[in-house]
């Protein structure tokens, strides 16, 4: 029998909950298998259900998508994450992303996008659709606390060879060993002299590469490479 990928859709909205459902129905691969308006009702279907991927909207009533998948993060659950916003701020997007979503699309996304995330999530990997990618890059260069001459040599550095599993840059290392240590964005930009958003870029960047979402993950990740001792 095949297996089907199971999805829950968490969305305030009936329509936009109804819309999704009916693109999932066309296709053989995906079966919805239980819905929720806010993030309280949702956390109760993730642990009850344990749906392979929860669809979430960011701002809804009681809880929210961003607070649903830190508290989801902390239960250590299999579910993967993926936001359907209308809001394209790079802080919502920075917030998820830090929060330990594994995708973030725009509402206004084609469904050829919205099907190559659910493809792609449903793998294991990581998916930012192209406008979310170009938002970050349009929002950060026009940041003025952005350290841009730390951005460059470190687009220089990650050009050079580098001797580890993932092709982390000399700051992207930096910042492997710091956060892992515990210290926060905050932390890490003070130690190092660069912005809080420099800090929060290279730090996406750095967890994008090795594939986690959390700071427990990463940890893992780095002592079985045996990029730390």
């Amino acid at each position: 029998m095949k297996y089907m990928i199971k999805i829950i859709l968490v969305d305030d909205h009936f329509m936009v909950r109804d819309g999704i459902r009916a693109i999932l129905e066309e296709e053989d691969d995906y079966e919805v298998v239980g819905e929720a308006s806010n993030g309280k009702d949702a956390i109760t279907l993730v642990k009850s259900i344990k749906p392979d991927i929860a669809i979430c909207d960011i701002r809804m009533p009681e809880m929210s998508g961003i607070e649903m998948v830190q508290e989801m993060i902390k239960m250590n659950v299999p579910t993967k994450f993926v936001m359907l916003s209308m809001h394209d701020s790079d802080e919502y997007i920075l917030q998820s992303i830090n929060a330990g979503a594994d995708g973030y699309l725009l509402k206004g996304s084609s469904k050829e996008e919205f099907m190559k995330a659910l493809s792609v999530v449903s793998r294991g990997e990581k998916y930012f659709s192209g406008d979310v990618s170009s938002i970050l890059v349009r929002k950060i260069k026009s940041e003025k606390n952005v350290d841009a001459s730390d951005m460059a040599s470190d687009v220089m550095e990650s050009k050079e060879k580098m001797h580890n599993p993932f092709d982390l840059t000399k700051r992207e290392n930096q910042i492997l060993r710091l956060a892992i240590s515990g210290k926060t964005n905050k932390d890490i930009a003070e130690e190092l002299k660069i912005s809080k958003r420099t800090t929060e870029v290279h730090r996406f960047n750095l967890m994008k590469k090795m594939g986690v979402k959390n700071v427990s993950e990463l940890n893992n990740k780095a002592r079985e490479y045996g990029m730390i001792p």
